[in-house]
């Protein structure tokens, strides 16, 4: 009766949980936890942290489960812990999670350890504070992005503000890499999972007040603003590498794309057009330098 009624009250909580033992066994997986993953218990219970099924990474890309994993270090040394990382989600795109490791002790022995992890999702962009008509007009119906309407009347919003309040504007102008490819050879309702995939990483790696949106094609446009050049580029990279290690699973393939950005930083004498020229001359030396990196435009 007990174990039930502590069983409930977990799958109650908002907070994804899991326990391992000292080997890092799964052997318990709440109901938080499977919304947030998208991984029912039946596919994780069993099963170990170290099997990559969520494959923690850092900010810098670095994959936790192989290295410093902070669960393994709570139960090598008897100490609680917190990070955020993101976690891949069984759709295969990233989400930010604030994650606690905490011992779990028997006679004074470390026996295994309690994960908790939180979704730290900024809002799912503006447009989803706008109500009915935002939805309606300014939405791009596929990706559930804003659309290219609302992006050239948010840059002009924005461009008064630099205007007349001096706040800085950095955009972004990002390209998905051979994107015709994945297109060709997988068709192109496959394509579009892709995109949709991509748009959620869009909306799990920015600020509240950040906007990124659908230009055309695989093209996007952010727009960002209160930053400078080296916090563009840090958002700029932030978004690359997530892109680059999420991956779409279709039965037994895996599809993984990456992106190349080019980014600039609105100056005297800028407009609208002016600037997004920029981050499009941008994106074009990222992929004749490579693809899959930021290129800054000044």
């Amino acid at each position: 009766m007990e174990k039930n009624m502590y069983t409930k009250i977990l799958n109650g909580i908002s907070e994804g949980v899991y326990f391992v033992d000292v080997n890092r066994k799964i052997n318990f997986w709440n109901k938080a936890a499977e919304e947030i993953t998208g991984y029912k218990k039946s596919e994780i219970v069993e099963k170990h942290c170290y099997d990559n099924i969520l494959n923690h990474v850092d900010d810098k890309g670095n994959h936790l489960c192989m290295n410093g994993c902070p669960l393994l270090e709570t139960i090598k040394d008897g100490n609680s812990r917190e990070r955020k990382v993101y976690l891949r989600h069984k759709k295969g795109y990233r989400v930010p999670v604030i994650v606690k490791a905490i011992p779990i002790y028997e006679q004074g022995e470390v026996i295994g350890a309690v994960e908790t992890f939180t979704d730290v999702s900024p809002n799912k962009m503006l447009l989803k504070s706008n109500n009915d008509l935002m939805n309606n007009i300014f939405k791009d119906e596929l990706t559930k992005l804003p659309n290219r309407k609302y992006l050239n009347s948010h840059l002009d919003s924005v461009m008064l503000k630099y205007k007349n309040l001096n706040i800085s504007l950095g955009v972004m102008f990002l390209d998905i890499d051979f994107f015709k490819k994945v297109n060709d050879t997988y068709g192109h309702d496959v394509g579009d999972e892709v995109l949709q995939m991509i748009a959620k990483v869009f909306n799990n790696s920015c600020r509240d007040n950040d906007v990124i949106g659908r230009w055309g094609g695989e093209e996007f446009i952010g727009v960002f603003e209160n930053v400078d050049e080296n916090k563009l580029i840090e958002i700029a990279n932030r978004i690359r590498m997530l892109i680059e290690n999420s991956e779409l699973n279709l039965e037994e393939r895996k599809i993984k794309v990456t992106i190349s950005i080019g980014v600039s930083l609105i100056k005297e004498g800028d407009s609208v057009e002016t600037l997004v020229k920029r981050a499009d001359e941008g994106v074009y030396l990222a992929k004749k330098n490579g693809r899959n990196r930021v290129e800054f435009k000044k």
